[in-house]
């Protein structure tokens, strides 16, 4: 412990002084990890180019190539789900569904409906009233009070947000962590923090993976009849049950991973030792990257939240002074076989 203490406190000396730049003077280079972010397929869901809903489609079918239908569509129901819902239930800004109460204690306001007066989307939209989050956000169950509190700060301070401007998520989160109350933030903190993260996503390294689209936010969904692309030095997490992330908004539902071959390995290999460019990720987060204090686990995140998060620090969008000399030596590969290792672990 002592050693942890020491090495913080050199990092916070290091980098007490440390501003966020702005995102629009940054430029992309030839490693920016574009997958992180959402921008990568044929086209996004929703834009000009994406085709029209096939003739005789399903509600359900149909709700991939735009908004949600409006109310009075069939009910649907999913499996160990008590409730059923029409998709335009399912997907609500100020109430979405619920599938699995059971997973989680009585759901404050703030998180299950926000404020529509306010324009505080719920909680629950996003993140899901399980807390467990997608690919395309943030995984908020099981995280400290104290930081889950931090980040909000953070994000209404602007003091992170997204170094690629195409990701409007963040730029939400900044607006409604400024409009929350302080009593709102610790309801939803403290409630947050009393759910157990759970497993949500598959690694499997390989060099062919589906081609896929994105959705207006970044969600990647494989595309089935497409046939099959490279991978390359990049990591391509897709949904792995489209519908029912997309669509349904089920928690349950995961994501796949497709790292490069040896990249698990790779990331071990940093993530343990240091590898003479930074230091063991286990000194901070714990053993098993499963937190320490206030420290965040970060063990089992999706891929993309993983990397968008050390690549925001890299850039100088999110302000933190213990990983911003962390990452410092860390290059665009270095920091992808880390995501990769410490996406493949248990939470």
């Amino acid at each position: 412990m002592k050693s942890l203490i020491v090495t913080s406190l050199v990092f916070l000396t290091l980098s007490a002084n440390a501003q966020t730049v702005p995102a629009d003077s940054i430029q992309h280079g030839p490693d920016w990890p574009n997958w992180a972010y959402g921008e990568i397929g044929p086209y996004k869901l929703g834009d000009e180019v994406a085709p029209p809903c096939p003739e005789n489609a399903t509600p359900l079918e149909c709700a991939y190539y735009g908004p949600p239908p409006e109310k009075g569509g069939p009910k649907y129901t999913l499996d160990e789900s008590p409730q059923s819902f029409e998709i335009s239930e399912a997907d609500n800004d100020y109430g979405p569904g619920d599938w699995y109460p059971q997973d989680h204690p009585e759901t404050p306001d703030i998180v299950a409906y926000g404020d529509k007066e306010r324009e505080i989307r719920a909680c629950s939209l996003c993140h899901y009233a399980s807390g467990q989050g997608k690919m395309e956000n943030g995984h908020v169950a099981g995280l400290p009070v104290n930081y889950f509190l931090q980040q909000l700060d953070a994000f209404a301070n602007r003091e992170r947000y997204s170094a690629d401007l195409r990701k409007a998520n963040p730029n939400e989160m900044g607006r409604i962590a400024a409009l929350l109350t302080d009593e709102e933030r610790k309801i939803a903190a403290e409630y947050f923090s009393s759910i157990e993260y759970k497993p949500h996503v598959k690694v499997v390294e390989t060099d062919i993976v589906p081609q896929v689209q994105a959705t207006m936010n970044g969600l990647l969904l494989p595309l089935e009849d497409e046939p099959e692309m490279e991978l390359g030095q990049r990591i391509i997490e897709v949904a792995e049950h489209p519908e029912r992330t997309h669509v349904l908004r089920d928690p349950r539902a995961g994501f796949i991973a497709y790292v490069p071959i040896g990249s698990v390995a790779k990331g071990a290999a940093l993530a343990t030792t240091g590898g003479g460019k930074t230091i063991q990720c286990g000194l901070c987060h714990g053993e098993g990257m499963r937190g320490l204090g206030d420290i965040p686990a970060i063990a089992g995140r999706t891929a993309s939240y993983i990397m968008r998060q050390l690549w925001d620090v890299k850039q100088g969008t999110r302000i933190s002074p213990v990983m911003d000399p962390i990452v410092a030596e860390l290059s665009a590969e270095d920091m992808l076989n880390i995501t990769a290792y410490i996406a493949s672990l248990a939470p």
